[in-house]
């Protein structure tokens, strides 16, 4: 299989991807390093990755390396939803039959040294069929294809990420032969404390009191050359935000993925959990969202695409298009923006969480907030969750904007108080969310009808379990609550 591949010659690799390619061997050799990490975001975000000797990773950065396709048949759980031993691996495509291997490729790009281990590098990885064609349900894939049919029309894109994560402090972890977890039922997580009190917006005296893990991650964050702007102590207890200088769209994708697998593993190195569930389970907890900043650049003059003309306009039209496309698209693309079924308990009126596709300048009541900035013309999309796939969530605002700007959807006006406006509702919960994919065209069009109903039926299995649940425990109405099994699903994991 990797000869196979190896004939392409990396004939999908950029110039800039061979030269780097050569700069990261030289760097292996350089610091020595005796392990590589070949990573590769799973269809839910998370990492996956296999551990291999530095002398094999010549070889493997050259012509690829068989990674098992088993983790694409499971949900959030890894409870079982296709069964690869059926014709078409449950998915209808005779190159999933028996649970094959294919072959990931690493980005040369992508390739960093861990600071908090030793002698180790990471790399993350495109996937590809052994026919040398992309693997379908390769997210990163998803959201490269997006990003060239941005450019074919003249704009890249450009991202901040505004995150909000809690930290805890790990009591008992929990780990006993008899809390070790099993497919579709996963294990007791560790017991934690908080860190901080809640409710003291921006209190210096919060992030002094959990300084020494700080340090430690923004020394780690900054020597992975992650562009790290403010560590802010948030709204609720042991809750902090993170926000990083604009990226490039890929990039900052990726930065998320390394992002969040770094956070997690230094806090727990040091005694800690770091979760971006969205609403852990604990009372008095505050819910964390993932506020998406946008812009589009000219590839051609670099130049914002977002500015405008008039003193009295905030986006320029072609911004405005993008944003009437993408709050036309706001419900089907639910699902990549808010991918749990705990994401949805955040979306409450008055709560800073939106819950209708409205804008306005500089208003935090609404689903996408135009910024009060005209040289540095963006805006951030409200709605996403510090949990959400990095790509499906970047390529959802990338295809529904650019709807928007080849068939000039109106916005509509700015809205004046974001709760109490007419516009369209967003879903109110995960199964609402899928109900609405399920009927949409147009990300079906975009990302593959094979592919939305493969996301489809992942995510009926995650709320169908949750569901049960329910059922087993005379739960009525769960709107507001956050329960044990979504302490359990997500809480480790994400």
């Amino acid at each position: 299989m990797t000869k196979q591949i190896a004939l392409l010659d990396h004939s999908f690799w950029t110039d800039e991807q061979k030269e780097a390619a050569l700069r990261v061997k030289q760097t292996v050799k350089e610091h020595d390093l005796q392990l590589i990490r070949i990573a590769w975001a799973d269809q839910h975000g998370i990492s996956r990755a296999k551990t291999i000797t530095a002398g094999n990773f010549d070889s493997i950065l050259e012509n690829g390396m068989d990674f098992n396709t088993g983790p694409l048949f499971f949900d959030t759980a890894n409870t079982g939803v296709f069964n690869p031993f059926e014709w078409g691996g449950g998915v209808g495509l005779d190159e999933m039959t028996g649970c094959p291997n294919y072959c990931l490729i690493p980005d040369p790009l992508t390739f960093r040294i861990l600071p908090w281990t030793q002698n180790t590098g990471w790399i993350l990885c495109d996937a590809y069929l052994k026919n040398g064609k992309p693997l379908m349900f390769d997210t990163r894939q998803v959201c490269k294809q997006a990003l060239r049919d941005l450019r074919s029309i003249g704009y890249d894109m450009k991202v901040g990420l505004e995150v909000e994560w809690v930290l805890t402090k790990i009591e008992d972890s929990n780990l006993r032969m008899d809390n070790l977890g099993a497919p579709g039922s996963p294990t007791i997580p560790p017991v934690v404390t908080p860190v901080s009190r809640g409710y003291q917006y921006q209190l210096e005296s919060h992030n002094d009191e959990i300084d020494d893990i700080l340090q430690v991650l923004v020394s780690h964050i900054q020597k992975l050359g992650l562009p790290l702007r403010t560590i802010e102590d948030e709204f609720g207890p042991s809750q902090i935000e993170f926000t990083f200088a604009p990226m490039d769209g890929i990039q900052a994708a990726d930065a998320m993925v390394l992002l969040r697998t770094a956070i997690k593993q230094i806090c727990r190195r040091n005694g800690y959990i770091a979760t971006f569930m969205c609403r852990p389970a604990f009372a008095g907890m505050a819910a964390n969202g993932w506020h998406m900043h946008q812009s589009l650049v000219d590839i051609h003059t670099g130049q914002n695409g977002f500015v405008s003309n008039s003193d009295d306009e905030p986006l320029s039209e072609t911004g405005k298009h993008f944003i009437g496309g993408i709050l036309r698209h706001a419900r089907a693309s639910a699902v990549f923006t808010t991918p749990t079924v705990n994401g949805y308990k955040r979306f409450k009126e008055n709560s800073l969480a939106p819950d209708r596709a409205g804008w306005g300048t500089d208003n935090r009541g609404t689903m996408i907030r135009v910024m009060e900035d005209r040289k540095n013309a963006r805006f951030e999309n409200r709605a996403g969750e510090p949990a959400a796939n990095p790509y499906l969530y970047l390529a959802s605002q990338i295809y529904a904007g650019l709807d928007g700007i080849l068939n000039k959807i109106n916005p509509g006006l700015p809205s004046a108080e974001g709760y109490n406006d007419n516009r369209d509702p967003l879903p109110k919960s995960l199964e609402e969310a899928i109900g609405v994919l399920k009927e949409d065209s147009f990300f079906k069009e975009k990302m593959g009808t094979i592919f939305i109903d493969y996301l489809v039926k992942l995510k009926e299995s995650e709320i169908n379990r949750y569901k049960q649940f329910l059922k087993e425990n005379n739960i009525q109405d769960d709107r507001y609550i956050v329960t044990e099994w979504e302490h359990r699903e997500y809480f480790e994991i994400y």
